[in-house]
């Protein structure tokens, strides 16, 4: 199965289409200039709606929800502008914690997106028109835990696959048909994660209970390693490792190396070296680098990924990140924007920039795509710099 490699082959080269980029490792190898943040240039600033919703960026287009006056809207902005091209909304509370969780996923010539109570979409990515609609709860008995539905979809071949239910879903891509359900019951927060072993392509999923490997035409259980945390709050996407699979939880759950042989799954390490409550860490260079707790007390910190050892912490508030060219990008309490160096031997400041409000919240981790940096907070707004 090839679905992987055919995903990446789709998409240019600083394109990044989904959550976490094209090959959904949170990792950007685009080159940039740390330096032109010293006088940054403000390409622009708009107004999106409340959420907690990145954004995916493909073709020159921007595409990202927010939520106002009981409705979502799935934005298409010209990514160096911010020109509005196209919108589509839909009646859905904000619930808690500031509307859509998502990332839309940008696949040959569609959007995908699902809402936080899991309402699945596909629009033409040019020109927003709807292709398909289907309610997860209705059509798969998915319920959404209390944080609501919050995992991007992942394109797989024909397929799209969410966290939604006990142990994920998958619709029909071209129609938005059930193929295949897990048992009812709640979803988990993390989105899915594919992932290549022995030429098979598998998904990992971290459910609201466990850590689970499954088969992504069938649904089946391949593997499964549980892990309960406080609320069932299991938000931090696994992060792919050579042998196997790093998690982390927050609520002082901590995180663990689980190693997995294509059969099963077994704990390498486990400690409290982070908790990582809803960003998930980044992996460079044999070093996972993430946040430990969350804000106002989130630490940015490295992590032997050999040995589990804190290499190093940073306290300042921090909420979630990326890493790119060698560079950390995060957000600190302040609403400024942090680039350290992805380095294990200490923590290295490069720049520190102001760019949205220190009132909300910076639970939203920046992205690099085609030279712009992109920077949103989750009462809406998104800022774009020019970093070419």
């Amino acid at each position: 199965m090839t679905c992987i490699v055919a995903l990446l082959l789709a998409a240019a080269p600083d394109d990044w289409p989904r959550w976490r980029g094209a090959d959904g490792r949170g990792v950007s190898a685009e080159s940039w200039r740390v330096e032109a943040l010293a006088r940054p240039k403000l390409l622009f600033r708009v107004q999106l709606g409340e959420g907690l919703s990145n954004v995916a960026v493909a073709g020159g287009r921007l595409y990202t929800l927010g939520n106002a006056a009981g409705q979502d809207v799935v934005w298409c902005l010209d990514a160096k502008s911010g020109k509005v091209l196209w919108r589509q909304a839909y009646r859905c509370a904000a619930g808690n914690f500031y509307g859509p969780r998502a990332t839309p996923t940008v696949a040959d010539g569609r959007v995908y997106t699902v809402s936080r109570a899991g309402q699945a979409f596909a629009f033409d990515a040019e020109t927003g028109t709807p292709a398909w609609q289907t309610d997860l709860a209705a059509a798969c008995g998915a319920r959404p835990g209390d944080y609501g539905i919050s995992g991007s979809p992942l394109v797989l071949g024909d397929l799209v696959v969410y966290n939604a239910g006990a142990r994920g879903a998958a619709l029909d891509r071209a129609g938005g048909a059930k193929k295949w359900s897990s048992d009812a019951g709640t979803s988990g927060f993390a989105s899915p994660v594919a992932f290549e072993h022995d030429g098979r392509t598998l998904v990992a999923l971290f459910t609201a209970a466990d850590l689970s490997v499954l088969d992504p035409e069938t649904g089946r259980s391949v593997a499964s390693f549980a892990w309960k945390t406080p609320f069932d709050a299991n938000a931090a996407d696994p992060v792919r490792l050579d042998d196997g699979f790093f998690i982390t939880s927050g609520w002082d759950r901590g995180c663990a190396r689980v190693a997995f042989d294509g059969r099963r799954l077994s704990p390498v390490w486990q400690n409290t070296s982070l908790r990582g409550q809803i960003a998930t860490p980044v992996w460079v260079d044999g070093h996972l680098y993430g946040i430990d707790d969350n804000t106002p007390n989130g630490q940015l910190r490295c992590v032997d990924a050999k040995t589990g050892e804190v290499r190093w912490s940073r306290k300042g508030g921090f909420s979630n990140l990326t890493a790119a060219g060698g560079r950390l990008l995060t957000v600190d309490k302040a609403g400024a924007l942090v680039v350290v160096a992805a380095d294990p031997t200490a923590c290295k400041e490069l720049a520190r920039v102001p760019v949205v409000s220190a009132r909300a919240k910076t639970w939203i981790a920046p992205v690099l795509s085609d030279g712009v940096l992109y920077v949103r907070d989750t009462d809406g707004l998104l800022v774009a710099l020019d970093v070419r």
